[in-house]
């Protein structure tokens, strides 16, 4: 497979490891995929779960947890590493702070647009800085209003397609829709950036995510024009992913009509593994509840059944009794769990397979 290029970073493979929360991708996942040529993502949301005054503290945990995750992956790599920090975190700047503080490779933003978030580099750093979009419309608005306030065009962008696990940039309307398809979209977005880089003179890659899974599916967005692909579900089921086992097993559990969209308390629509729990939720056996962490901005908290970092703080501990897996629509197709180098060396053969001379598709 042929090389991801983020400004000067290098990524030996094409493939970015989605940053999954909470808990998901922590330091041993993202050490894990940096180690293979990747791109290893630590995913902030909620980080600090596990530290005694997550619930007297919790800015202070998160980032104290977000510094230690930074550090161990750095211990166990030299590989590219990336943190993902939602911008509907309450915490979002500090976040942010730390992971450049930390000499953090990439930083990833989705769960809304990262307006301002050039205003964090200072000079001298190289931290990437890359928004994770759902539209052209997204990439016009961040580029426009990154170069006009900060002289500064995107190193890349991420392009979520409607297939993807977790919260989606999508009305629940457009996620069957064709016309929002990630193929559909991910043409658009390449061409919606050439003015900005003709006005920048710096490269902008479009990488696409959202239901990536063989490395077929590499290979067809690669033809597309996109630089590289972004990849959750299927380091979800690997023996390095910082999840308990009984989180892995419930992916090689699904079928494919346990996956459904929610009704997420942060106000977007999510792809999760259909559970107890989540029938409780929507035959309305649970109920409103105290917030003890005020963690994402838009939360209505006052009028959701259930607090989303909790749920997913026992799931990511094996504890699905008490929370729900997030899972892209291909995860019905996992049937194993491997190592991550097993996974991506059978993808880079999945590949070969699929692409012919030069990543072109070999039906072409």
């Amino acid at each position: 497979m042929p090389a991801l290029k983020i400004g000067d970073l290098v990524a030996k493979i094409p493939i970015i490891q989605g940053g999954m929360g909470v808990g998901i991708s922590l330091s041993n996942l993202a050490s894990a995929v940096a180690k293979e040529g990747g791109i290893g993502v630590i995913a902030a949301a909620m980080i600090g779960m596990s530290e005694p005054d997550i619930a007297t503290d919790s800015d202070a945990a998160n980032i104290r947890a977000l510094r230690r995750e930074i550090r161990k992956a750095r211990e166990r790599t030299k590989g590219i590493l990336g943190v993902n920090i939602m911008v509907a975190l309450t915490n979002f700047a500090d976040l942010v702070r730390t992971s450049i503080e930390e000499g953090i490779d990439v930083i990833f933003s989705g769960a809304g647009l990262p307006l301002d978030l050039p205003k964090y580099l200072k000079e001298g750093i190289n931290t990437k800085l890359v928004p994770i979009i759902s539209s052209a419309r997204a990439a016009k608005i961040l580029c426009k209003r990154w170069l006009a306030r900060f002289n500064y065009a995107p190193d890349a962008f991420v392009v979520e397609g409607p297939m993807a696990g977790g919260h989606l940039g999508f009305k629940k309307e457009q996620i069957g829709n064709p016309d929002f398809a990630l193929e559909r979209i991910i043409p658009e977005v390449i061409d919606a950036v050439q003015p900005f880089v003709a006005e920048s003179g710096k490269a902008i890659p479009v990488v696409a995510a959202g239901g990536v899974y063989t490395g077929a599916d590499i290979c067809k967005y690669l033809a597309m024009g996109a630089a590289g692909v972004q990849m959750g579900t299927r380091f979800v089921a690997t023996h390095e992913c910082d999840a308990a086992l009984e989180f892995k097993q419930a992916f090689v559990a699904a079928r494919q009509d346990d996956l459904m969209i929610i009704e997420s308390p942060v106000g977007m629509p999510g792809r999760a593994i259909r559970n107890q729990f989540l029938v409780d939720v929507k035959e309305g056996k649970r109920k409103p509840f105290k917030c003890p962490y005020h963690c994402v901005s838009t939360c209505d908290h006052n009028k959701s059944p259930y607090c989303i970092a909790f749920a997913l703080m026992h799931a990511k501990k094996g504890n699905l009794k008490h929370g729900f897996a997030f899972a892209g629509q291909n995860a019905y197709r996992v049937d194993r769990i491997l190592s991550v180098k097993e996974l991506i060396h059978g993808l880079a053969e999945e590949y070969a397979a699929a692409c012919g001379v030069g990543g072109v598709p070999a039906s072409a």
